[in-house]
C-alpha cells in the first residue's frame, strides 16, 4: 500500500498559533506513517530555524522554504538544516498537485 502524501503551506511566523497547529498536524501525520510535505512562504520562512520545524525535518518531513521569502524577510540561509531545501514556487505547484490533502495556513 502506498503511503498517503499530505501537504501544508505555512505563511505565518513562529509566534502565530497556526505555526504550532501545522507542527502538530505534521507530527501526527508522520506518526501515522504518512509522507509529509511542508512549504514555508512569506512570513512562514521565519519558522525554518525553529527547533520544532528542524525536528520535523529530522523525523522525515520534507520541508521547503521560499528562497525569495527568506531574502525579503531577512532570514539567513547559510545555516539552514541540510534536510531542508530552499526553492521557488514551481516546487509549491508540484506539492499542491501531488498531495491529497493539501492544507493552507495563511
Amino acid at each position: 500500500m502506498d503511503s498517503k502524501k499530505i501537504g501544508f503551506l505555512l505563511a505565518l511566523p513562529p509566534s502565530h498559533t497556526s505555526a504550532e497547529t501545522v507542527h502538530g498536524l505534521a507530527h501526527a501525520a508522520l506518526d501515522a506513517g504518512q509522507e509529509v510535505y511542508l512549504y514555508l512562504i512569506d512570513e512562514g520562512v521565519k519558522n525554518i530555524h525553529s527547533d520544532r520545524y528542524r525536528g520535523l525535518a529530522q523525523e522525515g518531513a520534507k520541508i521547503f522554504a521560499c528562497a525569495y521569502g527568506c531574502q525579503q524577510h531577512h532570514v539567513p540561509t547559510e545555516t539552514i538544516d541540510a534536510k531542508m531545501s530552499l526553492c521557488g514556487l514551481v516546487v509549491l505547484s508540484g506539492l499542491i498537485e501531488a498531495c491529497d490533502p493539501f492544507l493552507s495556513f495563511t
